[in-house]
């Protein structure tokens, strides 16, 4: 007989089903962090973007090769073609370079709650740069969540601009930011078919050396090496930032997408800004208002709606 476990029992769930989703919780959990991260080691010490983007991304690269290596190694692993390469050096650079490079800098100017929240509208301009270049027509639900989405980061705006004493770094650091975000959803459109005839896990290794690369470049133009020798205490932190906020999440939300799939995966991705909300108000005392929270649940149920099948 049969245990309520296994595998074709009516209404029991399958075994481990419970893995898809702790994953996708865990790794969203450890992006939500990364912002955290960075506001701490800029009140510990007077490091720059560049350099902290560099220490993340040395402490990284390792783990990725190894990654790559492993997904090399696989059976069903397809030889990679130039034109692939040359897709890889783009996203790499357009997806992981230039949009964590936005990133970090708008995070020298606003709160890590109202950055979470920004970049989380990257869902509605992946809608707009579909409709644009891949001729995918937005629906009349889209058009409404793309309403409910920026009227509340506008809500949020509004209150950070109010309460802040320097409005103009604000509004640097959200313009900043939401490049990022353009930066990634460009990615996004891009990378499916790369990502259909490597894996996912090959293509985000050989993404995040290739932006690894980048990173290094510009360090070594703009920076002595001797800037690298942060205080142990930022050095920790980059270190955590590598590998529960990189490289650990992107497995994580990986297998997530493979047990559950990219949809239900995408849904718990809306706990992304709720954590780093309660991170910034726990670990760093960023305050938290109505107005906020409000405008936060407009952009959350709005990103929820653009992502639903």
């Amino acid at each position: 007989m049969a245990r309520s476990g296994d595998v074709g029992v009516a209404g029991a769930p399958e075994r481990g089903y419970w893995i898809g989703p702790l994953c996708a919780v865990v790794g969203v959990l450890g992006f939500s962090f990364k912002a955290i991260l960075i506001k701490l080691a800029y009140a510990w010490s007077p490091i720059d973007a560049v350099t902290l983007l560099a220490l993340r991304m040395i402490y990284a690269a390792p783990m990725f090769a190894v990654m790559a290596m492993l997904a090399a190694r696989r059976p069903d692993a397809k030889p990679i073609s130039k034109r692939d390469w040359l897709a890889l050096a783009w996203l790499g650079f357009i997806g992981y370079y230039l949009s964590s490079l936005l990133d970090f800098i708008g995070l020298q100017y606003i709160t890590a709650s109202l950055e979470r929240l920004v970049l989380f509208l990257y869902p509605t301009i992946v809608v707009v740069l579909s409709a644009l270049f891949l001729r995918r027509p937005i629906t009349r639900k889209a058009v409404g969540a793309l309403l409910l989405c920026y009227a509340g980061i506008g809500l949020v705006f509004w209150h950070d601009l109010k309460v802040t004493g320097d409005p103009a770094s604000t509004a640097l650091g959200g313009a900043l930011v939401f490049a990022s975000a353009v930066g990634y959803a460009i990615y996004l459109v891009g990378a499916g078919g790369v990502i259909a005839r490597l894996g996912s896990l090959r293509f985000i290794a050989l993404a995040m050396l290739i932006s690894a690369g980048f990173v290094i470049a510009q360090f070594v133009a703009m920076r002595p090496w001797s800037a690298l020798a942060a205080p142990f205490r930022v050095q920790m932190l980059t270190l955590a930032m590598a590998i529960f906020s990189t490289v650990l999440p992107t497995w994580l939300i990986a297998e997530s997408i493979r047990r559950v799939g990219a949809n239900a995966a995408s849904l718990v991705g809306s706990l992304g800004p709720v954590f780093t909300i309660g991170l910034g108000a726990l670990i760093l005392g960023e305050p938290i208002h109505l107005v906020q929270l409000a405008g936060a649940a407009l952009v959350l149920i709005g990103v929820v709606l653009v992502s639903r099948r």
